[in-house]
């Protein structure tokens, strides 16, 4: 069966929520908008909260997913993160991290997960 890239990543955004919540994170808000950016999850644990950037690819892919968060990427979801921090008047800790999630091409199940934080 062949899978949009947009079913790819919404199927990568679950597996990333999962293992969030497996980690003792608590979801606040997943594909947070602002005209300028998205964020694709948020999460806090006791310490922090994180702005987290998912990339799915599938198995066989050449590239590696974090290489697609590139430095334009980086200053959307830091100033989208702003935003969110000064709309909920939090000043908890904050850092970015990049959730690589690799699925099966043939029916997107999950193959791993590599989770980078502090990814930029």
């Amino acid at each position: 069966m062949i899978f949009t890239t947009k079913q790819t990543g919404d199927k990568g955004e679950a597996y990333a929520a999962k293992y969030l919540k497996k980690h003792k994170y608590k979801i606040i808000a997943r594909n947070y908008k602002k005209p300028y950016g998205e964020i694709d999850i948020i999460a806090e644990n006791k310490e922090v909260i994180a702005f987290v950037e998912v990339k799915t690819r599938k198995e066989n892919s050449l590239t590696q997913p974090i290489d697609a968060v590139n430095r334009k990427k980086q200053m959307r979801i830091s100033k989208t993160a702003d935003a969110y921090m000064y709309e909920n008047n939090i000043e908890k800790p904050c850092r970015f991290d990049v959730c690589e999630v690799f699925v099966n091409s043939d029916n997107l199940k999950l193959v791993g997960i590599n989770y980078i934080e502090d990814a930029f």
